[in-house]
């Protein structure tokens, strides 16, 4: 016998589940009409701070929704972008680089000849 499909919890318990920081960043954006820019202004940081934040409230509410793990290396290269350790930019590229190492086949074990 197969297990049951996982199904997504119900929105309501996944806001409800957020940390108060998230939820009140959640709030903001549908405030701001999705703006960034204004999410931006309103909490007085750069638009890739505000971009890596919103990224790892999706993740977190992915990963409450029970449709996937929580990104820990995206979160991590998200908060160095935060404190400007690294470049927007240099952390999509570290993201993507171990994404497709992750979906890379195996490569089979050196032959013994």
């Amino acid at each position: 016998m197969e297990p049951a499909p996982m199904t997504p919890r119900p929105p309501l318990d996944v806001f409800q589940r957020l940390q108060p920081a998230e939820q009140d960043l959640l709030l903001e954006f549908v405030l701001v009409s999705g703006s960034l820019k204004a999410l931006a202004n309103s909490y007085g940081v750069s638009y890739p701070t505000i971009r890596a934040r919103l990224d790892r409230l999706i993740e977190r509410v992915e990963a409450l929704r029970g449709e996937g793990g929580e990104d820990l290396l995206a979160n991590k290269l998200a908060d160095l972008v935060e404190t400007g350790s690294i470049t927007p930019a240099a952390a999509r590229e570290l993201l993507a680089l171990h994404r497709s190492l992750l979906e890379a086949p195996e490569s089979a074990p050196p032959s013994s000849s």
